[in-house]
Formats: structure tokens, sequence, C-alpha cells
């Protein structure tokens, strides 16, 4: 994506659309990497707004397109789409153990009778309880960076994470502990 920015500024455009105020307080904002899009546009198209030439965002069907090509090359037989990805964050974050009152404002929920639903599939029991040197002696799994800080409160980015080793994961399952 940083490649694809500086080409755009080499052409003399690479400026996202920032608010009014922002774009005043700040007019050369728009132009620095920091405010592009995560997911940009494959091509430039003129601003309905302006008339200004930029990259937009990613239209969401794009996305959402590119998730199930991924999910079908992946041989997952099972509907699957971004909205399958944001289920998948929420349990994942709840089976760690994260306070269900910070996945609640994570996800935007503004009650958390909403989130409690991801908490049907951790019927565990007692199983369930851990005890803190439980965790000290647990190896670490072999994947990239997690999207949040280790308390659980920060999230980075709502991305799905890649195994290191390049293997790839078909079913939701696989990444449980056993």
């Amino acid at each position: 994506m940083r490649a694809l920015h500086q080409r755009d500024r080499k052409e003399g455009f690479g400026e996202v659309w920032l608010p009014h105020a922002l774009a005043r307080k700040y007019p050369r904002a728009g132009r620095e990497w920091a405010w592009q899009f995560v997911f940009p546009s494959a091509r430039r198209s003129e601003d309905p707004r302006s008339g200004v030439v930029r990259r937009h965002h990613l239209h969401p069907d794009t996305l959402g397109g590119a998730v199930k090509r991924a999910a079908a090359a992946a041989g997952i037989a099972r509907p699957v789409s971004c909205h399958t990805l944001r289920h998948s964050f929420a349990t994942h974050l709840l089976e760690r153990g994260c306070d269900i009152r910070t996945v609640q404002e994570l996800l935007g929920h503004s009650d958390v009778s909403t989130t409690m639903v991801y908490t049907h599939v951790m019927n565990k029991g007692a199983r369930a309880v851990r005890s803190p040197l439980d965790r000290l002696e647990q190896a670490r799994a072999p994947y990239a960076a997690s999207p949040l800080d280790p308390a659980c409160g920060h999230l980075l980015l709502g991305l799905a994470l890649a195994p290191v080793d390049g293997s790839h994961v078909t079913d939701q399952h696989a990444l449980q502990p056993q």
C-alpha cells in the first residue's frame, strides 16, 4: 500500500478526503501516509464532492468477495463473510479471557446482551477456569503479532491472524486449544 501511495504522489495524486474541519486545520494531512486507507481502491476516481481525482477506499462488496474467494481457496465449505471474521474475532477475545465489556466496546455494541451472544460457544464449565500458573507454562502459539495488546484493551487492527509458518487454517476450531 505504501508503494501505491508513493506512486500516486509521484503522479501528482495521493491525497485522501478528510472531513472539512480537519482539512482546514491540517491542509496537507490528506497527503500523509498515516491518513491513507488501509484498503485502498485499485484505481483513482473523481471525488463527487469536490471534483478532485483521488484514490478512495475499497468498496465493501469488493472486500467481501475477496474474503469469499479466500475461503473457497482454503477449502472452507461453510459460508464465510467479513462478518464471520468479526464473530471469530469476538469469540477468540472472550476465549483468551478478555472482559466482555471490553469486547462490547471494541465491537461497538450499545447493549452488553448483544455481545453475550458470543459466549454460547464457550460453554466449557469448570474447564474454563485457569490458574495464573497455567498461563506461565503455556507455550506461545506460532502466530504473528496479535491485533490487541496483552491487556485486550487496545485494538490495533481487526484482521485475522496469519500463521507465521505459512500453514493455512481451514477450520475455525483448529485455532482453539485442545
